[in-house]
């Protein structure tokens, strides 16, 4: 992800096509960091890598030998390179804590014997104590834009019940795994849900259901599932600039015009120019359920 002279192409309908190569004004190297820390007990990962040309995405440089850290101004967390996997940093076994602020520290030796110096600052948010339940049922309320029905399949939602936090500006962002594999892993396929007007409500409870506003997190097509599939959702609660750059990555990414020209996204490593990516705090609540095809 170098700096980009973006040209924007608007193509008419023609009966021939010719083949454009559009000459991208390269910048130099950055480091790319994806780094993260959690309220988890387990070892957090950072992974370092050069950016690389437009045309060349095939070819990615680790960075090694770097040292990396994350401190709250007391405690000092170390992330360790792992000896097979050059770049990919892991912390040992530790728990970072909810309402926090975490500053990641990267040093990156340079040829020159220098050392550049990035780092990134976030605050971990607060999340729900525990998430009730988990239910996959078919959709049945009375909004038309939920569709029950695709290509002749029927589907199955799955919602969560929980009490909401009161603060309205809370993210909430579900990871959904079935039987351990996570299904959108990817950034592309993150789905957000800002409560907003809902904050303090007991998601997904009777008073939401009665006014036809329930949260799904996820949806199934019938012929997906089977009897005794594990479904589980992890709910991430992420601070709001990550939300910002989750939507960025999405419009910058795939093939469809409508989803804008492909350029650097945001980011929170400094110094500005510097580096590219995320450092991502976030705190962690888990349910998990069996599908039992009751409905």
């Amino acid at each position: 992800m170098r700096k980009l002279l973006v040209l924007g192409v608007f193509a008419c309908l023609a009966s021939c096509t010719e083949e454009i190569s559009i000459d991208v004004e390269e910048g130099d190297p950055m480091v790319g960091i994806e780094a993260s820390f959690t309220n988890e007990l387990k070892q957090h990962e950072a992974i370092l890598s050069y950016t690389t040309g437009f045309y060349d995405k095939d070819n990615i440089q680790m960075v090694s030998g770097a040292t990396v850290y994350v401190t709250d101004g007391v405690d000092t967390v170390y992330y360790r390179e792992d000896a097979e996997r050059k770049g990919h940093y892991f912390t040992d076994l530790v728990a970072g804590r909810k309402n926090t602020l975490y500053r990641l520290c990267v040093d990156v030796p340079e040829a020159n014997g220098e050392v550049q110096h990035l780092f990134a600052e976030s605050f971990m948010p607060d999340n729900v104590d525990v998430i009730d339940s988990l239910v996959i049922k078919p959709y049945n309320g009375a909004n038309d834009t939920v569709p029950t029905v695709i290509f002749g399949d029927t589907l199955e939602w799955v919602y969560p019940y929980f009490m909401s936090l009161p603060d309205p500006n809370i993210v909430y962002m579900p990871l959904i795994a079935k039987n351990d594999t996570i299904l959108n892993d990817s950034l592309t396929k993150r789905m957000m849900i800002p409560v907003g007007g809902y904050a303090g409500f007991y998601i997904n409870g009777p008073e939401m259901q009665e006014a036809n506003k329930e949260i799904p997190v996820h949806m199934f097509h019938k012929a997906e599932l089977k009897r005794g599939d594990r479904i589980r959702v992890e709910f991430y609660s992420i601070p709001s600039d990550y939300l910002v750059f989750i939507y960025s990555v999405m419009m910058s990414s795939g093939s469809n015009p409508m989803m804008g020209a492909p350029a650097n996204v945001n980011t929170n490593i400094q110094p500005n120019g510097r580096g590219v990516g995320w450092f991502l705090t976030t705190s962690v609540v888990k349910v998990e359920t069996v599908f039992e095809d009751k409905y």
